[in-house]
């Protein structure tokens, strides 16, 4: 599942193509006929993203908002687009640009309103200005859970899936079991710190780049044209700092990596 980082660069990319200006807006798979028509040639105002959700924001007090989930994707491209390929829920067409939007989870027409209260059951994003990190600070130190479920909820922190949730950990520190309670507070600042610096790398270059330049190099990537990571998907392989094999399991559904001496439980 696309994370957070990468709504962000979409927002950033569509505000620029489409703000100002009339878009028009089809659905040519037809499921997402009625929302196209209620949005087709009204301006674009601007794009956001918080945490996984990506607002298109219309005048008339009108937003298209898309989650890609697990499949979804958009194929962004300069104008003229060829005729649509695959199932397409959403075609942008703009002045000089055009988007195809394909698989998402969700793609929907919501009021201002409606926006406001999905925004509104989402945990601060360390890639807002806006974010209130003492939010996510008082959720966390008060919680038995492990540090490792609190940072893939989405109402205690928006945006970080499981590539960053296993890199930051590693990055400072912190066996994933440990209850976000136990995390002392300078422990969440320089975490809270590194993740709006991760993900705006990510955000401005479209990938994922989590290892300090002194650890990039040796195993190569976990999957080709990916850049290296410290253990997210290393299960067996050496860890990059300390060479003890990168251990995994399952929390909450979805698979974790960390380094049992590195992260000492």
């Amino acid at each position: 599942m696309p994370e957070g980082h990468i709504l962000h660069r979409l927002a950033r990319l569509h505000t620029e193509w489409y703000s100002g200006g009339p878009v028009r807006v089809s659905s040519p798979q037809g499921r997402f006929e009625d929302g196209a028509r209620a949005v087709d040639g009204r301006v674009l105002v601007h794009a956001d993203a918080w945490g996984k959700h990506l607002f298109h924001h219309y005048d008339g007090g009108l937003a298209v908002h898309v989650h890609l989930g697990i499949y979804g994707a958009f194929t962004d491209t300069e104008l003229p687009l060829g005729e649509p390929i695959g199932q397409v829920r959403m075609r942008m067409i703009g002045a000089r640009y055009g988007s195809d939007l394909r698989g998402p989870a969700a793609c929907e027409v919501l009021t201002e309103g409606e926006v406001d209260a999905v925004e509104a059951r989402l945990g601060p994003d360390p890639l807002r200005p806006d974010a209130d990190p003492e939010r996510v600070w008082a959720r966390m130190s008060r919680s038995r859970s492990p540090i490792g479920s609190l940072l893939m909820d989405q109402s205690v922190i928006a945006g970080v899936g499981n590539v960053y949730r296993a890199e930051v950990l590693f990055r400072h520190n912190i066996h994933p079991n440990r209850p976000g309670r136990d995390v002392t507070r300078d422990e969440f600042d320089a975490l809270w710190a590194d993740l709006v610096d991760l993900m705006e790398i990510g955000a401005q270059r479209g990938r994922m780049h989590v290892v300090r330049a002194e650890h990039d190099g040796g195993m190569p990537s976990y999957a080709k044209d990916r850049p290296r990571t410290y253990v997210y998907r290393r299960t067996g392989e050496a860890c990059r700092v300390c060479g003890t094999p990168v251990l995994h399991k399952v929390m909450g559904a979805r698979n974790l990596f960390w380094c049992p001496t590195c992260q000492p439980g």
